[in-house]
């Protein structure tokens, strides 16, 4: 089974600042958002790290790299044409904006300090598929 999706931003549901990313992306065609605790993102990550970190992630199948953490809103940012200025602020604070969502919401989950790029793991790679398949679809067609 083929995807709609080439790109998958998993992320916190429940944390403003990752769904203002998951908004964002409505600008990209072909990306899709998987919460970060929906079995089939759990199994994702579990394949492609080991373990299960809490972190925002982006998946882009054709590049075959995973962005975590600070370099997934940075990449993110790129990606929806952000000017440089907000790339340059997501990358320098997102440490200081995760901590101060986590303030405010009163949880007590850390966010694992996951924020490089990787390669996309094969057993990862082949589980793509069932990911994008619990995928929403974020981009707005034009109504031209």
């Amino acid at each position: 089974m083929s995807s709609q999706f080439t790109g998958i931003l998993l992320y916190d549901g429940d944390c403003p600042f990752c769904s203002a990313a998951s908004t964002a992306m409505r600008q990209l065609e072909g990306v899709g958002v998987v919460s970060w605790d929906e079995p089939a993102a759990q199994a994702f990550l579990e394949a492609q790290f080991g373990d299960v970190p809490f972190a925002l992630f982006f998946v882009d199948s054709e590049a075959e790299t995973v962005w975590a953490g600070r370099a997934a809103a940075t990449e993110l940012c790129e990606r929806a044409g952000m000017p440089v200025l907000v790339q340059d602020i997501v990358d320098e604070n997102y440490e200081r904006v995760a901590d101060a969502i986590q303030s405010v919401m009163g949880t007590d989950r850390e966010i694992d300090p996951y924020h490089d790029a990787y390669p996309l793991a094969d057993d990862a790679a082949a589980l793509f598929d069932d990911v994008a398949a619990n995928a929403s679809r974020t981009h707005v067609p034009d109504s031209a």
